[in-house]
């Protein structure tokens, strides 16, 4: 019997049109004869909207933009009925969800606690790690009560930089320049600027300020920009380590995905001890935010061998070209196989879930 997926993109975010492109790579690359796949859009106005089941791979992001036209589809009010969950199994109850949600509403916990409540399971982290990984804020946090590695940052809400903004920036300066000014909660290096002076970090906290309430700004590291991906759940295994070398100042939403301006180097040139010690750091992480599923863990190696974690993304980029899958894929999964992969996963953890629950 084909297991009846849903996948669940689009969303209210900057990223909207980020989580359309990984939608549409996974409908290509996912096996329509081991799976029903089902349609769950959310407009960028936040409409849900549940299509018809597909019946093979898309070809285009249009495809996915689902229309409310009343004729091709049906369009659900947000509640149960979207995913067909009654206290009685149907045909259209769907088995698990895959959100291929990047950013705020999506990425974040809101969407995970829905699915929580619904019982139903789902692809990735849970309400707390999605919620942590989110916020660059709280995630340093955790990882400085792990041990990890970390740079200096500061941390603003709009009020308080409105109080006083020159207190603001004063504080930012004792980290020194260059310096990153980033919203808290969000990703894709969206409204991220470098500061190398006074005017351009007075224009950072404006622009950063325009997609969040927080923000945070980090020291400069100095080093080489490595990725390494994290899969599983209690048992999650590390993939081998990927370089960034991006031909501008730093990588950005549009080195990511309009202009392609960035290299990638799969596996990296490290060592065997290094990338054991790397493992270990982001399996660390892992554990610090309580992850499950996957994540993405990007770290600055330093001239001196030294690791310096930078984030863990709970949703990285899912298309085939993103480095998440191409880590995997170079340690032997291919973009299939890691879809079952993380599917399997999904299902495992929820039933773990509910077995607890019984025994209660």
């Amino acid at each position: 019997m084909k297991i009846k997926l849903g996948l669940l993109y689009g969303g209210k975010s900057a990223e909207h049109k980020v989580s359309l492109q990984t939608a549409l790579a996974v409908s290509k690359a996912i096996n329509h004869d081991k799976y029903e796949v089902h349609p769950i859009y959310i407009t960028e106005t936040g409409k849900w909207i549940r299509g018809t089941q597909l019946t093979g791979p898309l070809e285009t992001v249009a495809q996915l933009e689902i229309q409310d036209n009343g004729t091709a589809i049906s369009p659900v009010s947000l509640n149960t009925e979207m995913f067909a969950l009654t206290d009685s199994k149907t045909d259209d109850q769907l088995d698990v969800i895959f959100p291929l949600l990047h950013g705020p509403n999506g990425e974040d916990g809101t969407v995970q606690g829905l699915l929580e409540l619904l019982n139903i399971p789902y692809v990735g982290n849970g309400v707390l790690a999605s919620a942590a990984g989110m916020d660059k804020v709280v995630m340093k946090q955790l990882f400085a009560q792990a041990g990890l590695p970390q740079v200096e940052y500061v941390s603003f809400i709009r009020r308080e930089w409105e109080a006083d903004r020159t207190a603001a920036y004063e504080k930012v300066e004792t980290l020194g320049y260059p310096c990153f000014v980033k919203p808290a909660n969000l990703g894709s290096s969206v409204g991220i600027s470098k500061c190398d002076n006074r005017d351009e970090l007075e224009a950072a906290f404006v622009e950063a300020f325009l997609f969040d309430r927080k923000i945070i700004v980090e020291a400069a590291a100095i080093g080489r920009e490595v990725e390494i991906g994290v899969l599983g759940n209690d048992d999650a295994a590390c993939s081998v380590v990927g370089e960034i070398l991006p031909k501008k100042a730093f990588y950005d939403y549009k080195a990511k995905y309009e202009d392609g301006d960035t290299g990638l180097i799969i596996p990296a040139e490290i060592t065997e001890e290094q990338h054991q010690e790397m493992s270990a750091l982001a399996i660390k992480a892992f554990k610090a935010i309580d992850g499950s599923g996957l994540v993405r863990a990007d770290f600055f190696l330093t001239s001196e061998g030294k690791f310096i974690i930078n984030e863990v993304n709970t949703m990285p980029g899912f298309t085939p070209f993103s480095m998440f899958p191409l880590l995997w894929k170079h340690a032997g999964v291919e973009y299939p196989d890691l879809i079952e992969k993380l599917v399997s996963l999904a299902i495992e953890r929820h039933t773990e879930k509910q077995q607890i629950k019984h025994t209660m």
